[in-house]
Parts: structure tokens; C-alpha cells; sequence
């Protein structure tokens, strides 16, 4: 089996054959870049985010929707306070350019392993902490099972996930929907409630204490926070404001694990973590053996994480596979 941690990625392909029926769109120039633009247009709703999407800058990105629209005959966008939107006649080519670009990855991705002889290739995200307690054990199933599949992961926030989802680079993923996306795009299967912790450095001040650590406590050392806006870094400060107590003010921002425990073992910084991870850290014999979850007077219940795909796109076998033993993992767990 082949571990690798990030998806493929599809070159610049044309479209155009008389093999269609209605194929005025081909025939006037329609090209693979306008339906990988209109559908970055859809998800970011900036020109100049899609075009980083496409690489191109943004000059380049403006005339290749004035080149879609003149193709279509109809307007595609409409400029708003902060980027543009999708018009009526946008959206349903976005819709089906999404398709589109599916369906040609998955057959890049079918003739490949015909070449190969391989069992297939699985596209996942996943946030930590079901990455580490569900993905992990699921791979090690898959190993011994079906040793030809190829598993190619990706762990981040959520809010990168759902739309690395929506825009078909992943099969599926384990994580939440961002409230600012439609949860009608997705199909969700709610699978275990992540529970968080605070860890600091094995030698830290507070665990010298004989007592629990309060909010008030902690609120003046340095933190290490996911960056703002995610989910465990709201909930942390959700808490904070239901009590009544102030937010801290030193704050690093990161979204690397890594980088999060190198801090913590080298200063008093503390930081929020999932309570699978926190144990991982402490059982390691290197440096984040260092770290140690730090005794606390109060609950982190972060929102619950679902196995979520995107809806109308069938899994393909290999990736139906494991999704379907990462779902049994969560259910032995959670019994």
C-alpha cells in the first residue's frame, strides 16, 4: 500500500470534438481552464482567489469569464461589496462543470491504476483527531485486506476540507460543515464528538499546583490557538466568554501540530488539543514526550465530526471501502 499526502492534481486539457450532440459550447471554444474558473468562482467568490486556484493572475482569470460569457451569450457573475456571485445561468455551468472535472479525474484516476495493476485510490481529508483514532486503525485494516490500494490524506481544518470536497479533490472526509457553505451540498454521517484538553511542557508552573487549573488561571500565559475562526478555537473562547472571563492577549496562530508542540515544550505556552492527540504527544519517546495534558476544572466538548461526501457523487469502490470500515471503527469505538 502507498501513503501519500496530497491528491493529484489534473492538467490543462481542451475540449473539443464533433462527437457531441449539442456542442455549440465546444465549438466556440469552451475549454477545461473555464469550467476549473467557474467552479473556483463558485467556492471562493473572489476572481482573485480562483485565479490563485488556477495559478494564473487575475487579469487572466477576468478574461476567461469575459470569454465564458461570450460563449454563452449570458451574463455568468454579478460584482457584490466584497467579490462577485454566481448569477442564475452561473451556477448551473458551475454545477455541471463540477461534474465534469469529477468525472474526468476519476477516469485519470481508473486508467491509472489499469496501468498499474493497483486496487484503486482513495482521496480523504480528515481534522486530527478522528485522523489519528479512525484513519489510522481503518489504513492498518485496509493494509492486510487490500495491500494494492493507494490512500492519499490530507488533515487540516474543516474549513478547508468541505471545500477541497466540494471542489472533488477528496472522496470524502471527516470533519464539520463550515457555517458559511451550503449544507445542502453534502451528505453527512455524524460519527463521535471530539473531546479537547490543554497541554503544556512537563515542568510547566501550573502542574506544580495541588489543585486544578481554573479559567482565570491560565487566561495569562501565552496560548497557542488554531487560526481564527476554526472550531476548536471558537469553542475555547466560547468558554472563556460564557464565564465572564477575558480572552488572552498573547496568542500565537497556527494550524501545524508540529509547530504547536515545538512551543509548548520550549516555553509555559499553553494549548488546546484533542484529548486523542494529547495522548499520542505524551506517549512518544522524544522531545513531545515533554508535553502533558494539563488538569483543568472545566469541560472542551468540540462539535461533533461526521463522515461527510459531497451529494449526487457515488464513492468509488475503493474509497466506499474504506469509508465504510472507518465508519465501523467509529462505531466499535464509540461502544
Amino acid at each position: 500500500m502507498t501513503i501519500v499526502s496530497e491528491p493529484i492534481s489534473m492538467d490543462h486539457v481542451d475540449i473539443h470534438s464533433d462527437n457531441f450532440g449539442d456542442d455549440s459550447f465546444l465549438r466556440s471554444g469552451l475549454k477545461l481552464n473555464h469550467l476549473r474558473i467557474i467552479v473556483a468562482i463558485e467556492d471562493s467568490g473572489q476572481i482573485s482567489a480562483a485565479a490563485d486556484v488556477l495559478n494564473i493572475s487575475q487579469p487572466a482569470a477576468s478574461r476567461m469569464l469575459s470569454e465564458m460569457e461570450a460563449i454563452t451569450k449570458t451574463s455568468l457573475y454579478e460584482r457584490v461589496a466584497r467579490g462577485v456571485v454566481l448569477t442564475t445561468f452561473g451556477a448551473a455551468l458551475a454545477r455541471r462543470a463540477r461534474k465534469i472535472l469529477l468525472e474526468l479525474r476519476e477516469a485519470s484516476r481508473e486508467i491509472g491504476e489499469l496501468k498499474s495493476g493497483k486496487g484503486g485510490s482513495v482521496f480523504i481529508g480528515a481534522v486530527t483527531a478522528p485522523a489519528m483514532s479512525l484513519v489510522v486503525p481503518a489504513i492498518n485494516r485496509v493494509r492486510k485486506a487490500y495491500p494494492g490500494i493507494e490512500i492519499n490524506i490530507q488533515v487540516e481544518t474543516s474549513n478547508v476540507l468541505a471545500r477541497e470536497l466540494l471542489a472533488a479533490r477528496h472522496d470524502f472526509i471527516i470533519g464539520r460543515i463550515p457555517d458559511d457553505l451550503n449544507p445542502r451540498l453534502f451528505e453527512v454521517k455524524e460519527i463521535g464528538i471530539e473531546r479537547a484538553c490543554l497541554i503544556v511542557r512537563n515542568r510547566h508552573p501550573l502542574l506544580k499546583r495541588k489543585k486544578t487549573s481554573s479559567l482565570s488561571d491560565v487566561r495569562d500565559y501565552d496560548w497557542v490557538f488554531q487560526p481564527p475562526g476554526t472550531l476548536l478555537r471558537r469553542t475555547i473562547e466560547d468558554i472563556f466568554l460564557s464565564r465572564g472571563v477575558a480572552l488572552p492577549e498573547n496568542i500565537v496562530n497556527t494550524s501545524s501540530l508540529l509547530l504547536t508542540c515545538a512551543i509548548v515544550c520550549e516555553t509555559d505556552a499553553i494549548a488546546p488539543v484533542a484529548v486523542d492527540v494529547a495522548h499520542f504527544l505524551a506517549s512518544q519517546g522524544a522531545k513531545a514526550s515533554d508535553v502533558r495534558m494539563l488538569p483543568i476544572d472545566f469541560d472542551i466538548n468540540v462539535k461533533p465530526y461526521s463522515l461527510i461526501t459531497a451529494r449526487e457523487r457515488a464513492l468509488p469502490p475503493s474509497a466506499k471501502l474504506l469509508y465504510d470500515i472507518i465508519l465501523e471503527e467509529s462505531r466499535k469505538q464509540g461502544g
